[in-house]
C-alpha cells in the first residue's frame, strides 16, 4: 500500500507472491479475506531480476511479464561510478534520499503527457510493429517467422503509445516522432516476444527480432 513498490529479484519470490501481483498491477487493488482495498494513485511496481542465477527460481509467466510497461537491461557501472560507490559504501556516506517532486507534481506531469500529439500515421505504424511480431510474413519478415513462438499482446500497443508520448515530453516536444518510438521500442517489447525453441538454441535474442522489424517496416 504505497505509491511505488520495489521488488528485488522478483524471480526469487514464491509463486503465490508472484500471483498476488496480477491483481495489484492490473486492477490497482488488493483483495484480502474477501475485502477489496483500492490503491492510491499513482501506483507503480518496479522489479529487478538476476539474469545469471536462475536455478531454483520461479520464472515469471508471460501474462505477468506483460503487465510491466518496460524491461530495461541494466549494465555495469562505469569505473568512475563504481569508484564513487565503493568509497561511499565503505565510509557509509551515501546520505539521505531527497524528494525531487510531489505526488501533485507527478499528476501534473501526467496531464501534460496526455496532451502530446500523435499523428494518425504514426499510430498505425506502432500498431503495425506489434502486428509484425505476430505475423512476420505479412510484412516481408519470413526470415524471422520461425524464431517467434508468440508475438506481443494488445498491451504492447497501449504501452508503446504511452512510452513514446512520455519520451517526446522528456525531449521537450509536444508531438511524437519516429525517433521517440525508436528510443523506447526495445524496452517495451523485449519481454513480450516469446522466442521459439529453435531461436533460443541458436542464441537469438528478442532485441535482434525487434531490430529486424524496425529496419524492415517503413517509417511513417
Amino acid at each position: 500500500f504505497s505509491n511505488m513498490i520495489l521488488i528485488d529479484e522478483i524471480n526469487r519470490a514464491p509463486a503465490k507472491t508472484q500471483a498476488a501481483l496480477f491483481e495489484t498491477m492490473e486492477e490497482r487493488q488488493a483483495t484480502i479475506d474477501g475485502n477489496t482495498y483500492k490503491f492510491e494513485q499513482p501506483f507503480m511496481v518496479l522489479a529487478t531480476q538476476n539474469p545469471i542465477e536462475q536455478e531454483g527460481t520461479y520464472a515469471l509467466p508471460e501474462a505477468q511479464l506483460d503487465r510491466f510497461i518496460m524491461k530495461i537491461v541494466v549494465q555495469h557501472n562505469s569505473e568512475e561510478e563504481e569508484l564513487e560507490i565503493m568509497r561511499k559504501a565503505a565510509s557509509k556516506s551515501f546520505g539521505e534520499v531527497q524528494a525531487v517532486l510531489s505526488i501533485d507534481d507527478l499528476h501534473a506531469l501526467q496531464a501534460e503527457i496526455c496532451k502530446i500529439h500523435v499523428d494518425k500515421e504514426l499510430e498505425r505504424y506502432m500498431v503495425q510493429i506489434i502486428s509484425a511480431t505476430r505475423e512476420p510474413a505479412k510484412f516481408g519478415l519470413e526470415d524471422i517467422a520461425e524464431n517467434i513462438m508468440f508475438g506481443a499482446s494488445p498491451r504492447a500497443s497501449i504501452d508503446l503509445y504511452k512510452a513514446a508520448k512520455a519520451k517526446a515530453f522528456l525531449r521537450g516536444n509536444d508531438f511524437v516522432s519516429p525517433a521517440d518510438i525508436g528510443y523506447v521500442i526495445h524496452n517495451v517489447l523485449r519481454h513480450r516476444i516469446v522466442l521459439s525453441y529453435e531461436a533460443r538454441a541458436k542464441g537469438i535474442h528478442t532485441d535482434e527480432i525487434i531490430s529486424s522489424i524496425i529496419e524492415t517496416l517503413p517509417r511513417r
